[in-house]
């Protein structure tokens, strides 16, 4: 297939090899998927190899490795040298399992079948509303985790390796106060209201959601000894009362307006009035350039017939709700932080 260059308007030259390229990008997702699954990463930690030897130390097969890390290099997962040896590019540092903020995990998870699945049943799920993965799996995404315990570790180890950069993003940009109490609704094994704690030593905080991520929380420790509870429970019924900053952390784009509705409620309820609201979610940007945002709509619509929103949308639905937009601020991951004080 022939190579699709651009006029300097931004249109390719061959629009056919073009549209092409994007018709069958399932093919990178399964490449990467293959890499990941293989831990060709990992065998790339101590410095170039050749495909030969990475064959030999994974268990494949050389010629079709090659034309995988072949085709990954050209979009900058892997780069082959001169002499034919493949090796480590910033991008592919985060496909090692070992890595500070390995996003193997969630490699692993965004690649599953599952996912695959929902994704190829979004023109049914367009025709006619809702999720195609419901319609595919019988039940709801949430509820199919419940009911399938090594699903559910996939999504929350997947998560939590999206979760790292993040956290600490959120946490460099937002002024947290140095004092009070700090509840994270949702919030997961807890990466991010630990990371909050470990930078204001003198807030407390409560990690509120459900009991399997809360069963390996990421909380323990001499640092933060004292400072710190979880409690289990359904956010769309009530949420802890008596803190001063309520974090949302990818959670209002899981979910319909409605549901949302139902979600902001229950943490006006806890809330007292002046207090602060946090939703870490992407913000939506005008126009027709490219965002993460815009990628992780179409999938949530997929899967959870939910949605990411503009700010605008964040005024409406938080407005609607008890609280008044006070300001959005950019992170340095692909986020941001809309903050809403209780009213």
């Amino acid at each position: 297939m022939a190579t699709s260059s651009h006029h300097p308007t931004g249109e390719p030259h061959d629009i056919s090899a073009h549209l092409m390229e994007h018709a069958m990008g399932h093919l990178f997702s399964a490449a990467l998927r293959t890499a990941a699954h293989h831990r060709v990463a990992d065998h790339l930690g101590e410095g170039p190899r050749t495909v030969e030897q990475l064959a030999a130390a994974t268990g494949t097969h050389a010629p079709h490795l090659r034309r995988v890390l072949r085709y990954l290099a050209t979009r900058g997962i892997f780069r082959e040298d001169a002499g034919g040896a493949f090796q480590l590019t910033p991008t592919a540092e985060a496909l090692r399992t070992n890595a500070p903020q390995s996003l193997h995990p969630a490699v692993m998870m965004m690649t599953d079948d599952m996912f695959l699945q929902a994704s190829a049943g979004m023109p049914e799920a367009v025709q006619h509303g809702g999720a195609s993965f419901e319609r595919l799996f019988g039940a709801p995404f949430f509820e199919h985790l419940l009911s399938d315990p090594t699903t559910r570790a996939l999504f929350d180890s997947g998560m939590s390796s999206i979760s790292g950069p993040v956290d600490e993003a959120v946490v460099a940009a937002y002024p947290f106060p140095e004092t009070g109490t700090v509840v994270d609704v949702g919030g997961g094994r807890g990466g991010l209201l630990r990371d909050v704690l470990r930078r204001h030593p003198k807030l407390t905080g409560v990690l509120f959601d459900q009991a399997p991520p809360l069963a390996d929380h990421l909380l323990d420790g001499d640092e933060l000894k004292g400072r710190w509870r979880t409690e289990e429970g359904d956010f769309f019924l009530s949420v802890p009362s008596g803190g001063d900053v309520y974090i949302l952390k990818h959670i209002l784009h899981d979910w319909s307006d409605d549901a949302c509705r139902r979600i902001l409620r229950a943490c006006h309820a806890a809330m007292a009035t002046g207090g602060r609201l946090l939703v870490v979610d992407s913000v939506l940007p005008a126009g027709n350039g490219p965002h993460f945002g815009k990628t992780l709509d179409v999938a949530m619509m997929a899967i959870l017939d939910a949605q990411e929103r503009t700010a605008e949308e964040f005024a409406t639905l938080l407005g609607a709700n008890g609280f008044r937009l006070t300001r959005v601020l950019p992170t340095a991951a692909y986020p941001s932080i809309v903050e809403a004080v209780a009213e």
